[in-house]
């Protein structure tokens, strides 16, 4: 069985609100989702885990430049 994460559920795993999640999407910043069912939206756990990785890398970066150029 395949199990799909919800907003709450992506909030609840992220240790964010699920208000902070809402704003994410309204900016178009969560990945697509991985499934649709009606109106609803799905994402796998790999997806918001690889977007997690991938925004914490992004994050890193940026604070090693601002350090490199202090």
């Amino acid at each position: 069985m395949i199990t799909y994460l919800s907003r709450g559920e992506i909030a609840e795993r992220l240790g964010v609100t699920l208000d902070t999640i809402k704003g994410y999407d309204k900016k178009r910043m969560l990945p697509e989702p991985d499934a649709m069912v009606g109106r609803n939206q799905g994402w796998l756990p790999l997806t918001i885990d690889t977007w997690q990785a991938e925004r914490e890398f992004d994050r890193r970066q940026r604070e090693a430049s601002r350090t490199a150029r202090e």
